[in-house]
């Protein structure tokens, strides 16, 4: 099955370091295993929210379509239920850079969430 596979990242290319951090992401990349392309989503503007990062992201995220999220530690409260029965979430990837969490995620090697 060909999915839409989000990760939280510092930068905007297969090389990028993968940022740890769901709701102060700076970019979520979008990778479509359909047609192989990497599709940047700049989140940077939460940056500057003192509150509200984490449900601001969890909407970018929805709006993307992605069905899986990779990632370093899983969204917190608020964000993990407005992603909850929406998004699979792997966390454990916040090392390395972007390729090497699709790998490991497609290894098996990532535990996926519980958003509940």
């Amino acid at each position: 099955v060909m999915m839409k596979i989000a990760f939280t990242a510092q930068g905007q290319t297969w090389e990028a370091a993968m940022d740890p951090r769901f709701g102060r992401t700076a970019y979520l990349l979008v990778f479509d295993e359909a047609d192989e392309t990497l599709t940047v989503h700049d989140n940077t503007a939460v940056a500057d929210e003192a509150h509200g990062a984490g449900p601001r992201t969890a909407a970018l995220l929805l709006q993307t379509g992605a069905e899986v999220l990779v990632t370093g530690n899983g969204p917190g409260g608020n964000a993990g239920r407005a992603l909850a029965g929406r998004v699979k979430v792997f966390a454990g990837a916040g090392q390395g850079t972007v390729q090497e969490a699709l790998e490991r995620y497609r290894s098996g090697d990532l535990a996926e969430c519980s958003l509940a």
